[in-house]
């Protein structure tokens, strides 16, 4: 649609009557009065004024603090992250892709919903790293109740199978036993029916949410450490006699805590699942280190769908004070991979050797190593080669 300013395409026949007419137009807007024009004139200042007004409003300190916030943050780091109770990782990820302004974001190992603590971010470059992160020993604050089994193996799903009194509770030291007889050290484990692996391109939880049989074949784990911190006898909400014990797990990766509850309370003849899980490191990424540790917590959500119902669901929101010092929280790049991998120190012309996919005329005596220049700007991830010699596996950008 042609604009007021635009001529139209039949100006060229207008009749000398139409001419007058427009002639006879402008002399009497030429003779306007100075009083309409200053009015006129005063009313554009005004609007003006107002606009000016209106997008200053817009620039609000919580925008300004939000914009230094993002040009201060690094372009590639790790967040280790406080889950909280009730999203799942995705949930996350979620947030902190708002919270840093990027859409290049990942984690490293799942949390179930059920589950706190430690869940390990990467963005930027670092994505890069999850892969090697998630394959870290973890650590994990548990409860495991005895007494009852449920269909998840946790405090989410269904209850199976119930003592029928406290005498078919286990002792502690019946616990302790069973631990250090059967789940210390390398061992096999079937995975949670309710997991998210995958069987036949499709996630076991969703064949078992179907009804249909999920068979999982075991898979070997090893457990680091199993300890015993407390216990109590109490009830359940049905009024079963159940006993919570309160323990300690470091493992390695892909050790499921809810498949432990469950093979200690076949194992002890009552049944168990766990009601508790809380993460406590990922490798060298801990709750511990509270100068890196950003906290989380779920508000409500509602929305409308496309059937026009109201909705609501759990999501995730960083705490507030957090946000405002992300830049500090985050771990830089080349801090991260230090924590997560051996380093191979190299020097400005190797830098440019491996970003070109050369080999280096070096060993190395690791599996998978990073390579860092003495300015602490990651090369790449390196790994042995034929004759002694190290390649490029991975190769990050170079600093701006």
């Amino acid at each position: 649609m042609p604009s007021m300013e635009q001529t139209p395409h039949n100006a060229a026949a207008s009749t000398p009557a139409r001419n007058a007419v427009a002639s006879s137009s402008a002399r009497k807007a030429d003779a306007s009065t100075p009083a309409l024009n200053a009015v006129a004139s005063t009313s554009v200042r005004k609007a003006v004024t107002s606009s000016s007004a209106r997008k200053a409003d817009v620039q609000t300190p919580a925008r300004k603090a939000d914009a230094l916030s993002v040009a201060a943050l690094p372009a590639a780091g790790v967040v280790v992250v406080d889950k909280p109770q009730g999203v799942t990782s995705h949930d996350i990820v979620a947030m902190m892709r708002h919270a840093l302004h990027t859409k290049k974001v990942g984690h490293a190992g799942t949390l179930d919903p059920m589950a706190t603590g430690v869940l390990v971010i990467g963005y930027g470059d670092c994505t890069k790293l999850l892969n090697v992160i998630v394959e870290h020993s973890k650590t994990y604050a548990a409860t495991i109740r005895f007494g009852q089994a449920t269909t998840t193996d946790d405090a989410e799903g269904e209850v199976t199978s119930s003592v029928a009194s406290a005498d078919e509770l286990p002792t502690l030291d019946a616990v302790r036993q069973c631990i250090a007889d059967h789940f210390v050290g390398d061992i096999e484990q079937v995975p949670n029916t309710y997991s998210a692996i995958k069987v036949h391109g499709r996630r076991a939880y969703d064949l078992a949410r179907e009804g249909k049989e999920v068979h999982l074949e075991a898979r070997p784990i090893t457990i680091r450490a199993f300890d015993v911190l407390a216990s109590r006898e109490t009830q359940s909400a049905d009024g079963t006699p159940v006993l919570d014990v309160d323990v300690q797990v470091t493992c390695s990766a892909g050790t499921y805590i809810r498949a432990l509850a469950r093979d200690l309370g076949e194992a002890l003849h009552c049944g168990a699942h766990l009601v508790m899980l809380r993460r406590l490191a990922v490798g060298e990424y801990t709750l511990d280190d509270t100068a890196h540790v950003v906290h989380a917590y779920t508000e409500v959500h509602e929305f409308t769908n496309r059937e026009g119902q109201t909705m609501s669901r759990q999501r995730a929101r960083v705490d507030a004070a957090d946000e405002q010092r992300l830049p500090e929280l985050v771990i830089p790049m080349a801090q991260a991979v230090r924590q997560a991998l051996p380093v191979l120190d190299i020097t400005e012309e190797q830098a440019t050797q491996l970003r070109h996919g050369q080999w280096l005329d070096q060993p190395l005596n690791v599996p998978l190593a990073a390579a860092i220049t003495a300015g602490n700007d990651v090369v790449a991830l390196v790994e042995p080669a034929r004759g002694k010699h190290t390649k490029p596996q991975t190769v990050f950008a170079a600093i701006q």
